[in-house]
């Protein structure tokens, strides 16, 4: 991927300037995509090349000291949607103790003047960088001055009165308000990755499943859920999933299982995404197998009920 570069050393990225958006890029939320419609506009406008720069880990995930963080996406779709929102170039950088310990005045000469020859830098309201957060919007435009850089922020997107923010959405996914979610996200909460071989236990209950490793990520949500599942056949397949540790059969590892309805077919080693539409229950440890076999047909006639009102993957979706 020549578009994607993790590295603050190197030669200028785009030698004939750029217009440049930075932040954590959580989701890729509505609000998000504002920013980068606006950087992708004035780069066309200027002939400069649209670029963002994001973290990996994000700055809030390494400053927890290894805690459970919830994230919206993963790196993988997080860069995959600043590409698809039309950047030339992201620019995913390494947040580690070197990084972290740069200084504002360094951030701006090493990485937006030398790195990706900035032009334009477009933010967020109360925008901080640097070490200790020193950096802002008004030293941005002082030290930038100098680069014949220029600096703007951007109005906050507001839906319904309230500023868009991915620390909303996580909160609205946490309470079980997935159509909220989806109004901000433009797009149902979705959780991605390839099907990996689990203990077939499902298969031997009557229900085979889908199952997904989270990996080093951390959900916002856990769970029962009725689910759309993408990437199996052209149109979305409805199903069930659970997300979580499977306390059942004591298990350690979260796992998000996805059962498709109306489908027995092999799809190990495929990518899918799994969209979660309504949230049916918290994760729930039974006596037995037969009790959470009873509980699993209930889920799914639920599931089927609800999916069956809800007839598209976006519903609930303003736009």
């Amino acid at each position: 991927m020549n578009w994607l570069h993790r590295d603050v050393a190197g030669p200028c990225l785009a030698p004939r300037g750029s217009a440049v958006c930075i932040g954590a890029f959580d989701g890729v939320h509505r609000g998000h995509r504002a920013v980068l419609a606006k950087v992708r506009q004035r780069a066309q406008m200027l002939n400069l090349e649209p670029v963002a720069i994001s973290f990996a880990p994000i700055p809030r995930v390494y400053f927890a000291g290894g805690a459970a963080v919830p994230q919206l996406s993963s790196v993988r779709e997080k860069i995959l949607a600043l590409r698809d929102a039309g950047m030339s170039r992201v620019l995913l950088l390494r947040f580690d103790a070197r990084l972290a310990a740069m200084s504002a005045a360094d951030f701006i000469a090493r990485v937006l003047v030398k790195r990706i020859g900035a032009r334009e830098v477009w933010v967020g309201e109360g925008f901080r960088f640097g070490h200790g957060r020193a950096g802002d919007l008004a030293m941005l435009r002082r030290e930038g001055a100098a680069h014949g850089l220029h600096a703007e922020t951007i109005e906050a997107f507001v839906i319904d009165g309230e500023r868009t923010s991915s620390s909303r959405i996580r909160a609205l996914l946490a309470a079980g308000d997935f159509d909220a979610a989806a109004c901000l996200l433009g797009r149902r909460f979705a959780i991605g990755g390839h099907v990996v071989r689990g203990a077939q236990l499902g298969r031997k209950l009557g229900y085979p499943t889908a199952n997904v490793r989270l990996g080093s990520r951390t959900a916002p949500v856990g769970g029962v859920f009725a689910v759309r599942v993408r990437g199996v056949r052209d149109a979305a397949m409805p199903g069930v999933a659970s997300l979580g540790t499977r306390p059942t059969v004591d298990g350690r590892e979260v796992l998000l299982e996805a059962h498709l309805f109306n489908f027995d077919g092999d799809l190990y080693g495929k990518r899918i995404e799994v969209e979660f539409v309504q949230k049916l229950r918290d994760e729930e440890k039974f006596d037995n197998l037969d009790a959470m076999v009873r509980q699993i047909d209930l889920d799914a006639q639920a599931a089927r009920e609800i999916l069956s009102r809800s007839t598209t993957a976006t519903a609930g979706v303003s736009m």
